[in-house]
C-alpha cells in the first residue's frame, strides 16, 4: 500500500508521496512513487502513482520510451494538461489488457491510480486523479485536493484545514500532517516521503524534499501536532451528563450546524 496526496490552490500545487511497498507483513520494500516530466520555462508534469507496481511501472517506462521517440505521440507533444491525462489513460489501459488476464488467474489485484499535477505555459495549474480503467477527474475549488492509495486517515485534516486560496507553503505543511496520521495508523505507508511545492507560473519545480525517517522536521512535525491536539482535547469543553441525559425527548434544530 501507499499513499500520494496532491493539493491544488490559487496559488499553486503541491504532491506529495511516500515510498513503501508492502507486499506482506514480512517483506517492505522502497519503490519511488512520484516522477517529474518536466521541462522548465515550458510544462510542469508530475505523476505519482499508487496499487499495482508492475501496472505502473510498466505505464511509466512506457511514457519514457515515448519520450525518446520524438516522431510518437508523447507527453510533452500534448498542449494541455487534460491531453495529457487523456494519454495516460490510454497507457494504463494498454497495459492493464495486456496484463490483467494472467494476474486474475492468480488473484493478483491489478488496480492502480495515478494523480497527474502541474501547468503548461499560459494556462491554469490543474490537478488530475486516472483511475484504472483510464478515466479520470479533475480537481475543482470546491474539491482542493486528490488522494490515493491509504486515504482514510490523512483526509479528515484535509478536509477541516483546506480551502482553495489556501496559500502553497500552508498545504506543503498540511500535507506532511496529512501523511504523519496515515502514518501513525498504517504501517504500509513510510518514508522516505517525496514533496514538491509548485507555485503557479514559475514554470519551474524550486521547492522539493525527500524526507527519511527520523528526519527531524518529520520528527519535529509529529511532536507539534500531538501537543496541539492534546492541547485542544484538554480544553473542549467537559460533557454535561446531568442535562445530555434528555437530549433524546428534546428536538434540535441542527440545519445551522450541517450546513457548516
Amino acid at each position: 500500500m501507499t499513499y500520494c496526496l496532491g493539493i491544488i490552490s490559487a496559488h499553486g500545487l503541491v504532491m506529495a508521496a511516500d515510498s513503501r511497498t508492502n507486499a506482506g507483513v514480512d517483506y517492505i520494500s522502497t519503490y519511488r512513487k512520484m516522477f517529474d516530466f518536466s521541462v522548465v520555462g515550458e510544462r510542469t508534469v508530475l505523476l505519482c502513482t499508487s496499487g499495482n507496481l508492475s501496472i505502473t511501472q510498466s505505464v511509466m517506462t512506457s511514457i519514457d520510451r515515448d519520450l525518446a521517440s520524438t516522431d510518437v505521440e508523447n507527453l510533452h507533444s500534448h498542449q494541455s494538461l487534460y491531453e495529457m491525462a487523456d494519454y495516460i489513460g490510454q497507457k494504463l489501459r494498454q497495459v492493464q489488457a495486456r496484463e490483467r488476464e494472467w494476474l486474475d488467474k492468480d488473484g493478483i489485484d491489478a488496480s492502480c491510480n495515478i494523480l497527474l499535477g502541474g501547468q503548461v505555459r499560459g494556462q491554469a495549474t490543474e490537478l488530475y486523479m486516472l483511475y484504472s480503467q483510464g478515466n479520470f477527474i479533475k480537481a475543482m475549488p470546491e474539491t482542493p485536493f486528490l488522494q490515493i492509495g491509504e486515504v482514510k486517515y490523512g483526509k479528515p485534516i484535509l478536509d477541516r484545514t483546506l480551502k482553495y486560496n489556501t496559500s502553497v507553503e500552508d498545504a506543503a505543511k498540511c500535507a506532511l500532517l496529512s501523511f504523519d496520521s496515515t502514518m501513525k495508523s498504517n504501517v504500509s505507508v513510510g518514508p522516505p516521503i517525496d514533496l514538491v511545492m509548485y507555485h503557479h507560473n514559475s514554470l519551474e519545480i524550486r521547492h522539493q524534499l525527500t524526507l527519511h525517517r527520523g528526519h527531524p522536521y518529520l520528527l519535529q512535525v509529529r511532536r507539534e501536532w500531538e501537543s496541539s491536539l492534546k492541547n485542544a482535547f484538554d480544553r473542549m469543553s467537559s460533557i454535561d451528563w446531568n442535562h445530555s441525559q434528555n437530549l433524546e425527548s428534546e428536538p434540535h434544530d441542527l440545519s445551522g450546524f450541517l450546513n457548516h
